[in-house]
């Protein structure tokens, strides 16, 4: 099929995307990297009179760190994000995500700000920024807002995004200190959106108890979620045993609300969803454990 009919602009700069999107209001979209929104377009199963193409606006591209944060923006594409020395070595989660998100070819064209403004429940990026408390940078007419990942996410393809306003940007805070990352997920095939999927992050002190942990679920539910009880249950704590591994999982499940579809059931989800939190947490305790460098140090050398 072949989209409905749409006026096309390509603005270049940031003003010009802003007094865009307030001139035409509902009826604009912002197009990314298109990997969701053409083929949608294309099948119908959504449409706008107007398209604002936001590829030529050069300050929308690139990442820098800053005051402990990596400031990540909007139109940067998950092939540079997964390329970038600079994120692997302040927000390690972030890079190991990025690999599991569809193929190549997706991830060449794909952006960060439009993965996460599409807001798929079974997509990695909601789920690292919610776990880190990740800040959105929104733009309109009006000025610049930022809104923390908690209240980003409003449901399935839902966000606090109003018609007038365009993410910009993503500010991740960067962890300090001994700790450890992981991402899991399972798919019906390589490159397929999660059936389910966890990622971690933890911090220990210097005995080697868990000082701070997040646990971030995708596929679990209409949003990303976090798994509170799990994180509450690991705070002050030396590293679980395998038996409390597996309990954790379960109570991580506590905090999902998955669904039946034709691809997987609900109790399935939850079945794999506890064995993923299991292993996510496992992996990054062991890591932190291990880590004598800020994150993603050996591995830069």
């Amino acid at each position: 099929m072949k989209p409905a009919p749409f006026e096309y602009h390509a603005p270049e700069s940031v003003d010009d995307v802003a007094g865009l999107l307030a001139e035409h209001g509902d009826e604009a979209k912002p197009l990314a990297g298109g990997q969701s929104l053409v083929p949608m377009l294309a099948l119908r199963l959504t449409r706008f009179a107007h398209l604002v193409d936001l590829n030529r606006v050069a300050a929308l591209r690139g990442v820098s760190r800053d005051n402990g944060s990596l400031t990540v923006r909007a139109m940067t594409t998950q092939a540079a994000v997964e390329r970038d020395a600079e994120v692997a070595r302040a927000v390690p989660l972030l890079a190991r995500a990025t690999p599991l998100i569809g193929h190549f070819q997706i991830r060449n064209r794909g952006t960060v700000g439009g993965s996460l403004a599409h807001a798929d429940p079974a997509s990695e990026y909601p789920a690292v920024a919610l776990a880190l408390d990740a800040t959105f940078e929104l733009v309109s007419k009006s000025g610049t807002t930022r809104v923390a990942a908690s209240d980003f996410f409003e449901g399935t393809w839902q966000t606090c995004i109003d018609a007038q306003q365009a993410l910009v940007a993503v500010h991740f805070p960067v962890w300090g200190g001994r700790c450890g990352f992981a991402c899991e997920e399972v798919a019906r095939r390589a490159g397929d959106f999660a059936l389910a999927g966890a990622v971690a992050a933890i911090e220990v002190d210097d005995a080697g108890a868990v000082r701070r942990a997040a646990v971030g679920l995708f596929g679990l539910g209409p949003t990303p979620l976090r798994a509170h009880a799990a994180e509450a249950e690991l705070i002050g704590e030396p590293p679980p045993t395998p038996d409390g591994y597996r309990a954790l999982g379960q109570l991580a499940m506590r905090d999902a609300d998955p669904v039946d579809d034709v691809h997987a059931s609900a109790s399935y989800r939850r079945r794999v969803g506890a064995h993923l939190v299991a292993r996510t947490l496992a992996s990054a305790v062991e890591e932190a454990r291990q880590a004598h460098d800020p994150p993603g140090a050996a591995r830069a050398r």
